[in-house]
């Protein structure tokens, strides 16, 4: 009851956000619902949640998970000044607003639509459009299920497509989400497996020869599937890979080394009502995204709660079987059933999620026995990804490398090539754990250490070279830059004696380098929390 009451109160500290934004409200009381219902699961297992975290370490959180980087200096110092009790609120709303929000959900459905791009030299010629088609959306905040029918729907128009060869490495001409037909060169099975594991939370792959051997999925329902895209014929190998042509009201394919037919059926059983001159895919398209699609909403949602706790209600995320319960079955369906109603919002979905108390909470273990993640006692510390983890190092550093996105794909050698190579995603970020190279890579990376050394670094230069600054306010300083929080006491008096006394080479320019490169060698720098 006492938790209950606490619920309450952060949601009516929360606040307005401002006039003109109905959705604000809504999320918010969503917000109290998620907390509501965690809640439910915390007393029936007894448990004690963690405490809410500090301004600072909130706004890290938010800003890497929202927008992909930390936060500047002064936009800490801001934040951490403020006294409004909707402070936390306000930062969701600028971070959503923020161009950063765009480009790092472009690159988390990069990954997921063109994961072929990582391992193939030749497709990485793809993903200057697909790139500019998901920013474009994501930046006008394009409705969640708009995005998905024209991506599934997309017409090929057979001739036209072969000029978007000419535009995939200069990103010229109207953003498109070809590139994804282009990734998988038409082929059905593969268009089918992505479209199911992406958009509907289903792995269908291992029913792609035989009935899947622990699932529901049989071999029949694989090619009924693939049967929707069965229109499309083999390019010719004309350049890297050929035109795409398509048979657009094809709906039926052989089941390979069988004799059987499958005909275009949906996952969830129903036939499809096929309608003169609408092609297999628009049909596939209209039920995939539809209000009342068992699959399509709790997918989505369920990948954005993973991407908020690094753990999902279903685990894996994109393994939602009748066997592979929900952790909160009911706040799943909650959560899916208000963004349909919200019309599938995806700013609505991430301000309910970061309002709530549960998103919140402190990610300090204050007990020796380890907490169930999946009980959502505390935040779970999760490992950065590669982009977050460069572009942070940027921030931090004051860095800057000014490459198109076409120069960075193509790009060998570069600190960022030389980062994203490093520091590859891991399939579990609660589970991630720093490598050799990694470490290597950053203690001894030219970037680091010109970013270390007083006469080159931007930050650490003009912190050092600070005569207004005292020894406290550069060490405070360079605590903002790399943590995102200001030191305690504890720290900043070890660190104001060893920067004071010049430290092992008798500069005390040269020992706030040391302590800079200190703070960006930490585990706290690498993880967010």
């Amino acid at each position: 009851m006492r938790y209950l009451l606490s619920v309450a109160a952060v949601a009516l500290c929360l606040g307005a956000v401002g006039a003109g934004e109905p959705s604000s409200d809504e999320a918010r009381r969503l917000a109290a619902r998620i907390d509501e219902e965690i809640s439910k699961v915390y007393v029936a297992r007894d448990v004690k949640p963690a405490p809410l975290t500090d301004d600072a370490a909130f706004l890290r959180r938010a800003s890497l998970d929202i927008a992909g980087k930390t936060p500047l200096v002064n936009e800490v110092r801001k934040f951490l000044a403020e006294s409004s009790p909707e402070k936390r609120v306000l930062a969701v709303e600028r971070l959503l607003g923020s161009p950063g929000y765009s480009n790092h959900f472009t690159n988390i459905y990069l990954e997921l639509l063109l994961p072929e791009a990582k391992t193939d030299f030749q497709r990485r010629y793809l993903i200057p459009t697909m790139h500019s088609w998901l920013r474009t959306n994501l930046a006008k905040n394009t409705p969640y299920d708009k995005m998905v029918h024209e991506l599934v729907s997309l017409p090929m128009n057979n001739d036209p497509n072969r000029q978007y060869y000419y535009q995939f490495y200069q990103g010229g001409g109207k953003p498109t989400p070809l590139p994804f037909y282009f990734a998988k060169q038409g082929k059905p099975e593969e268009l089918a497996t992505s479209v199911a594991r992406v958009f509907l939370g289903v792995r269908l792959e291992c029913a792609q020869c035989h009935d899947h051997p622990f699932g529901k999925w049989t071999r029949e329902q694989f090619w009924s599937q693939a049967a929707f895209f069965a229109g499309f014929k083999p390019p010719k190998q004309d350049f890297f890979f050929g035109p795409l042509n398509e048979q657009a009201d094809r709906r039926e394919m052989t089941i390979p080394n069988t004799d059987r037919v499958a005909q275009a059926r949906y996952l969830d059983g129903k036939q499809p009502r096929w309608k003169f001159k609408v092609g297999a895919r628009t049909t596939l398209a209209d039920w995939v995204v539809a209000r009342d699609n068992p699959f399509f909403a709790r997918a989505m949602v369920n990948r954005m709660w993973a991407h908020f706790f690094g753990v999902g209600l279903i685990e894996p995320v994109d393994d939602m079987v009748d066997d592979n319960k929900a952790s909160h079955p009911e706040l799943l369906d909650l959560l899916a059933k208000e963004f349909v109603k919200n019309d599938f919002d995806i700013k609505f979905l991430i301000k309910a999620i970061t309002l709530s108390r549960t998103y919140q909470l402190s990610s300090v273990v204050e007990s020796d026995k380890p907490a169930d993640i999946r009980l959502f006692t505390r935040m779970p510390v999760k490992g950065l990804t590669g982009e977050q983890f460069f572009d942070s190092l940027c921030q931090a550093t004051g860095y800057r490398e000014n490459f198109s996105i076409q120069q960075r794909i193509f790009s060998f050698g570069t600190s960022r090539a030389t980062f994203l190579e490093k520091f590859t995603d891991q399939d579990k970020r609660t589970e991630y754990h720093t490598s050799i190279p990694q470490a290597l890579t950053m203690m001894n990376n030219q970037l680091i250490a010109n970013a270390t050394d007083p006469n080159n670094g931007r930050v650490l230069g003009a912190v050092a070279s600070s005569s207004f600054m005292s020894t406290h306010g550069k060490v405070e300083a360079l605590y903002l830059a790399a943590l995102c929080r200001k030191p305690t006491k504890d720290e900043a008096d070890k660190y104001i004696r060893y920067v004071e006394r010049g430290g092992v080479s008798g500069s005390d320019k040269k020992a706030l380098g040391d302590v800079f490169w200190a703070l960006l060698n930490s585990t706290e720098f690498a993880f967010n929390h």
